[in-house]
């Protein structure tokens, strides 16, 4: 019997998972969560097998701190973001937190139950799209090759920037953590993108995970 915990903000998807899922294709349910918070004291009483956890909850902790303070706490447990963003640099993150596996709320009941039993076992699940997609891109890495070089020609504070933007910090945030103006930090994001010949902020997620810079702790 797989065990499940249940994190959501609204009530009525959580009723409908639980309903979904207790008692059937092996699994119960063995409690529900209205944010992060809530999710680590029940998964430290609990102790389940799988988290089912809502990636945006907007009141109290999110999805993405909890599945970092779980996986501190609880590294046996397997957590399985149910999320509405189809979108990669949620799916990098929810990765980098130590995430099992990543599916949207629109998939077919029977995908979630796939899924559900892939992390419980020790396996990863991503949705199929996401798979195929991933794929694509490392395989284009592999044909185009990285230029080894353009990483070094960043200076520290470049650097320290990128792991900020990547993180999803704003401009603002940034300048106002390093004591330092909002045009400064566009003039050093502009900069460290024409070196790396990045355009856009899913690309900064995808070159700072591969560089090993998205450590949220």
């Amino acid at each position: 019997m797989i065990r499940i915990l249940v994190v959501d903000d609204h009530i009525v998807v959580r009723s409908g998972l639980m309903a979904l899922l207790n008692g059937k294709n092996g699994m119960e349910v063995i409690g529900d969560a209205a944010d992060g918070q809530e999710a680590i004291q029940k998964a430290q009483e609990l102790k389940p097998d799988v988290v089912l956890m809502d990636f945006s909850m907007p009141q109290g902790m999110d999805g993405l701190t909890a599945t970092l303070e779980l996986k501190k706490l609880l590294p046996d447990i397997a957590v399985l973001i149910l999320t509405m963003h189809d979108d990669e640099e949620y799916l990098f993150r929810a990765i980098q937190a130590g995430a099992s596996g990543y599916i949207l709320k629109s998939a077919p009941h029977d995908e979630l139950v796939s899924a559900i039993q892939s992390v419980a076992t020790g396996s990863a699940y991503l949705y199929p799209s996401a798979t195929k997609r991933l794929m694509n891109e490392y395989l284009d890495a592999m044909k185009n090759g990285e230029p080894q070089s353009a990483f070094d020609t960043l200076s520290e504070r470049e650097r320290e920037i990128l792991s900020w933007v990547a993180k999803g910090y704003s401009n603002k945030e940034i300048a106002e953590h390093l004591i330092i103006s909002v045009k400064t930090v566009e003039t050093h994001k502009s900069n460290l993108m024409e070196k790396l010949g990045l355009k856009t902020r899913p690309d900064l997620v995808k070159y700072a995970m591969k560089k090993g810079m998205l450590n949220f702790e």
